[in-house]
């Protein structure tokens, strides 16, 4: 068992699920934002000058900003990024979906910041980075992900001509490249971090390749498992292993039935008759 494994067993039941569909509704939010208050959108980029100076909101602020401006094809590629987001729940689990999401969301804040400390030092005063770092690259790192997991997918691009994932993620990965060498020092370090995460994720984490096939069938079993109900529930209380792990459960003799009872309850219960 890896260590994403190890930390999915801890903390498994804290993840959010349909992740996807909050993401693509924090982008809609973004819109109606740039519409209806065009100004606020300076008070919710992602900028370490002002969040060192009080507006800790820009932490998280950030991601409401969309990854492109709004016509036909976002509203296409909305609805596409929320068909492999949904899909790559499915087969990973919302754990291990909720980790590559919130990684890639906490390296583009550590780049933002390291992005902070090379202008000061190179220029002796803190640079403003305007939308330097937004959610573009986040997405792409999404459409990568579900790539190496489905690389035989075929979809149509522009609604005509058939191709498979694996070859729209090559051209992806080429326009990562064409722009770390055209871009400034800040679309560089974006880039650098959304495929850092990526590289974590894929051949850390991860290493150990499983088939789309078998994730989605683990997924499907622990979703199963959680609806099950509890082996274990106290009679009187009505709390069970699930809810307070730390009770112990038995048995008692003297009931008139198959009564369970927790070890507050054990002893100092009614027998039934």
């Amino acid at each position: 068992m890896n260590f994403l494994d190890k930390m999915e067993r801890k903390y498994g039941r804290y993840a959010l699920s349909h992740l996807t569909m909050y993401i693509i509704v924090t982008y809609i939010a973004g819109y109606i934002i740039a519409l209806a208050a065009p100004i606020m959108r300076q008070y919710l980029t992602l900028e370490p000058y002002y969040i060192l100076h009080g507006q800790i909101w820009r932490l998280v602020s950030w991601i409401l900003i969309p990854p492109s401006s709004l016509d036909i094809f976002t509203i296409i590629m909305l609805f596409f990024y929320y068909s492999i987001g949904t899909s790559l729940e499915r087969a990973w689990g919302d754990f291990k979906y909720n980790v590559y999401i919130f990684s890639g969301i906490l390296m583009t804040i550590l780049g933002s910041f390291l992005l902070y400390g090379i202008e000061y030092a190179v220029n002796g005063y803190p640079a403003l980075m305007g939308t330097a770092f937004s959610t573009y690259y986040i997405s792409l790192s999404i459409f990568l992900g579900f790539a190496i997991s489905f690389p035989d997918m075929q979809v149509l691009l522009y609604f005509i001509i058939p191709i498979k994932i694996k070859w729209l993620a090559y051209l992806d990965i080429a326009l990562f490249v064409y722009e770390m060498v055209v871009g400034n020092i800040g679309t560089k370090i974006s880039i650098a971090m959304a495929l850092l995460n990526f590289v974590i994720f894929f051949f850390g984490f991860m290493r150990k390749r499983v088939s789309p096939a078998q994730m989605h069938r683990r997924a499907a079993y622990k979703k199963a498992v959680k609806k099950m109900p509890s082996r274990h529930r106290c009679a009187v209380c009505g709390r069970t292993e699930e809810t307070n792990p730390e009770l112990e459960f038995r048995f008692c003799s003297k009931c008139n039935g198959n009564y369970e009872y927790c070890q507050d309850h054990l002893f100092t219960h009614e027998h039934r008759k």
